[in-house]
């Protein structure tokens, strides 16, 4: 069994807006209908919702009952930090599952061949990230602004979302990560890779699978949106 964890959970303010941007439109749909819409496609057979507290039922309502997502079994209340959001969904999927898959849904341009490409990979080596190589030349500075190194670029990607994993290896780096107490976790590959030991492959995702932060970056999905899909896009 399959299940996928879409966060859901953002405030609005950086893109300067009342709303969160999960439920901003975009081309006339909530901004989260994409993801959940792209999941709902895929192969995986639940979805669990976390998003604030306060948007529990409008979630619920406005998005999984208005559009029929049946797949969306919960909706959970997220916590004030990513892997705490992402533990709460977690503790909602099926017993049964083996694979889940972690995806922001403040990335709308997911497509269900990315989902499958990554899930393929979990499978097979345990934990899987979409990721692009990147294209700019990227420097490690110090802390006065000063550039110190020049890092390979063949070797640098940028890292997405969808991510997926085997669920017993994720579970037990969460359980270690509270051993810890560590904070300083940025994504969930970073999480099997610091307490698990395993490393993620790096999935072809897409450079249109953008992260929507702020008015710009919506502006940009809306021209995504508008163009000739590519070749794995619904």
């Amino acid at each position: 069994m399959r299940s996928a964890v879409i966060l859901a959970g953002g405030s609005g303010r950086r893109m300067g807006s009342d709303t969160p941007k999960q439920f901003l439109l975009l081309a006339k749909k909530p901004l989260i209908w994409y993801a959940v819409r792209a999941f709902s496609d895929s192969l995986v057979d639940e979805i669990v919702l976390v998003t604030r507290e306060e948007d529990r039922e409008f979630c619920r309502k406005e998005i999984c009952e208005k559009y029929g997502f049946g797949k969306v079994k919960a909706v959970v209340p997220g916590g004030s930090e990513r892997f705490y959001s992402v533990e709460n969904g977690l503790k909602a999927v099926n017993p049964a599952c083996e694979t889940v898959v972690i995806h922001d849904g403040a990335r709308p341009l997911v497509t269900p061949d990315m989902i499958s490409r990554v899930i393929a990979d979990a499978e097979r080596y345990g934990a899987a990230t979409a990721a692009m190589p990147v294209k700019d030349t990227i420097k490690i500075v110090d802390h006065e602004g000063f550039g110190r190194e020049t890092p390979d670029r063949r070797t640098l990607y940028q890292i997405q979302t969808p991510q997926a994993f085997s669920l017993p290896v994720l579970m037990q780096a969460f359980r270690k990560r509270q051993e810890t107490g560590e904070t300083d976790i940025t994504d969930d590959t970073m999480m099997v890779e610091r307490y698990m030991g395993v490393s993620a492959k790096m999935t072809e995702g897409s450079y249109r699978n953008i992260k929507v932060t702020t008015p710009e970056d919506l502006l940009a999905a809306e021209l995504f949106l508008s163009m000739k899909p590519q070749s794995d896009e619904v």
